[in-house]
């Protein structure tokens, strides 16, 4: 999309927006047919702005950009309605996922599948249906996540080509997925090969597979985002420590 384009009526979603000069915005939106896009609003964040209270995160807009090069020009946005407003914890969660989009994907890339899921991901954090529930969910996210950018994870198979073993323990490596271990002690991060399998099947009923796929999947986008930690997660320590 670098040679001059007009694209009218996308569906898309704010991930993040920063100030630009002295009245406008940059925004980083996720748009379903076109991936991460950064989009100049012009006078948006001037007080009588048509476009500036619609520029929130989380809800549902229809977009329509124009120009060329990395940063294309926003011509117009129109709320879609019907997505209920983030609040508490899954507020916090749903910035999680802005940020997991902002840093992973890469722009300009299509996702459409993902895209349906963050759809599907909102849409479950607003009916606010427990901890338990918003765990699942942002693990399966995760997941989803990782298989679109082409890093799908080996879980019902360990580096050797056997099959996983509920009973045994494992731990992964990036390169090569699930290595058996014959003593549970020593390794860096140990998961038994049920919570593998519950993994692989988005089963997360069990709470030790639960809390096992969280470190899991925690270790795998710290290594994805080379070491960057998110903003979420230091507010999150934060207010542990309080």
């Amino acid at each position: 999309m670098n040679l001059r384009s007009k694209v009218d009526g996308q569906p898309a979603y704010v991930l993040h927006a920063y100030p630009f000069r002295e009245t406008s915005l940059i925004v980083e939106v996720f748009s379903r047919d076109f991936g991460r896009m950064a989009l100049l609003a012009r006078g948006a964040r001037r007080p009588r702005s048509a476009i500036r209270g619609l520029l929130m995160a989380f809800q549902p807009l229809e977009l329509a950009w124009a120009g060329k090069g990395e940063v294309l020009t926003l011509m117009k946005a129109e709320w879609l309605g019907g997505q209920p407003l983030l609040a508490g914890a899954a507020l916090f969660c749903g910035y999680y996922l802005n940020e997991l989009l902002m840093h992973l994907l890469p722009r300009e890339d299509a996702h459409e599948k993902l895209f349906a899921r963050y759809v599907e991901m909102l849409s479950r954090l607003a009916e606010d249906t427990g901890t338990g529930e918003r765990e699942a969910d942002l693990r399966c996210f995760e997941k989803a996540l990782l298989q679109e950018l082409g890093y799908g994870l080996t879980l019902k198979h360990d580096s050797a080509g056997l099959e996983i073993i509920p009973a045994a323990h494992y731990t992964y490596r990036m390169e090569l997925g699930p290595v058996r271990l014959e003593h549970s002690g020593g390794a860096a991060q140990v998961v038994c090969g049920k919570t593998l399998l519950d993994l692989a099947v988005e089963d997360f009923s069990d709470p030790r597979s639960r809390g096992e796929a969280k470190q899991l999947m925690r270790t795998l986008m710290a290594y994805y985002l080379g070491g960057k930690e998110l903003e979420t997660r230091r507010i999150f320590k934060e207010l542990q420590e309080l």
